[in-house]
């Protein structure tokens, strides 16, 4: 008000005028007291503003526009178009007294951030966005969706007992919210089941896919049912029930195909792909694998192209197609490098590379592949991964008749893999 006052030329005698007095006008200046909404709007009509920039710092166009983009940007988060998220977030400016907007903003750029790859400037992004949060604006919902997405990065760069902290957290919180949200306690459950999945405790992680499947359904939000479905056909494929894993991805299938989700459909097909190859299939897994790939390809995604490349790779070893599957393996590497949160993939195509380079009788290129899946694995926490890099290294010293070596390396393989220890 100061500022606006100042460039008109009034003094505050003059802007007080025969309304109120000047020593009035001085405290409303220096913050020590607020005005009534019929003053506020009386001296916004004086000094040609509304009565909004005069609270906020915007006037109201101004809100109105940030709104306006930060509405764009959500709802290309929601269809996962994420360079025009970041377009209309771009150059947005935020009054302190506004910080329900902020928070919005920063809410849709942290899945903007996390999908390329900037895990850790989404969880700066995150960060503030907590910080907001604690305002009384805000309801424990908020609250929780912050800490159930900073579970997430969290998970994407393999800190698992960091995310479950985190999605435990948000998973209480919401609840004693009492507020509705059982689309957002869904979600963190469907996550805290991944993490449960990648510590090899799969009862924990069907508990948390079974309650996540019964909120979604309850809603009969068809979308987040097809996204616990995708899990928890994962969770029947690591149990061995690979039937019902393929009933299950079969279903999560339709409802992507329902709701036109191209991206999560390719998904999709790259595990039906895995899945008929573990029943036997591999020309049903190759039709389904391609089918993944050209989607990927379609939409833009290196990281699904990438995946489908590697489980292709992975079936044509298995048929004894080593060449090919030695060239599938390195351009899923190509397309991955430089994405920490992708290192199972990374590990996974590693590993295929160097089985199909062991296959060829080149032993020493094997054995630094094998190396760099160990380094990539062992980083994930995650006994079941370095087991798969100590197989790999023990089948290659078996190979070179070295069987001292290859006892020793099965031997951490299996402790690695053993739920019960003496």
């Amino acid at each position: 008000m100061r500022q606006l006052r100042v460039s008109a030329g009034l003094t505050q005698s003059e802007l007080a005028g025969d309304r109120c007095s000047k020593e009035y006008l001085s405290q409303i200046e220096r913050g020590k007291t607020r005005p009534t909404p019929e003053m506020l709007a009386w001296l916004a009509e004086r000094l040609g503003v509304d009565a909004g920039f005069l609270e906020t710092g915007q006037s109201s166009a101004e809100y109105a526009e940030s709104e306006a983009a930060i509405a764009r940007a959500e709802a290309a988060v929601e269809g996962r178009q994420f360079e025009e998220a970041l377009s209309a977030l771009e150059g947005l400016g935020f009054s302190p007294d506004a910080p329900e907007l902020e928070f919005r903003a920063l809410m849709a750029e942290s899945w903007t951030r996390a999908y390329f790859g900037e895990q850790r400037r989404a969880l700066d992004v995150l960060g503030r966005a907590r910080d907001l949060s604690e305002l009384e604006i805000f309801t424990d919902v908020e609250r929780a969706d912050v800490l159930y997405r900073m579970g997430v990065v969290r998970y994407q760069i393999s800190s698992i007992n960091s995310a479950i902290g985190l999605l435990s957290e948000a998973y209480e919180l919401a609840t004693r919210s009492g507020l509705p949200c059982d689309r957002l306690r869904s979600h963190i459950l469907e996550w805290r089941s991944r993490c449960s999945r990648r510590q090899r405790d799969f009862e924990a992680a069907r508990e948390d896919i079974e309650l996540a499947l019964e909120l979604a359904e309850g809603l009969g939000d068809t979308l987040t049912v097809a996204h616990v479905t995708f899990q928890a056909s994962i969770v029947a494929e690591r149990g061995g029930h690979w039937l019902r894993a393929r009933a299950l991805a079969e279903r999560a299938k339709e409802l992507y195909e329902e709701h036109g989700d191209q991206i999560n459909l390719g998904r999709m097909l790259n595990n039906l792909g895995g899945l008929n190859y573990l029943l036997g299939k591999p020309e049903d897994a190759v039709s389904h694998l391609k089918q993944a790939f050209s989607i990927a390809l379609e939409t833009g995604s290196d990281v699904d192209a990438a995946q489908a490349v590697s489980s292709l790779a992975q079936v044509h070893l298995g048929s004894e197609e080593f060449e090919l599957a030695e060239q599938q393996s390195r351009h899923a590497l190509e397309l991955l490098e430089g994405r920490v949160d992708f290192l199972d993939e990374i590990g996974n195509a590693q590993i295929i590379l160097g089985r199909s380079l062991l296959e060829q009788g080149r032993l020493d290129e094997a054995e630094t592949v094998f190396a760099e899946a160990e380094a990539s694995l062992t980083q994930l926490s995650s006994a079941s991964h370095a087991a798969v890099a100590w197989t790999a290294q023990g089948d290659l010293a078996s190979r070179r008749g070295d069987s001292k070596s290859a006892a020793t390396l099965y031997r951490r393989a299996a402790e690695a893999l053993q739920d019960v220890r003496f």
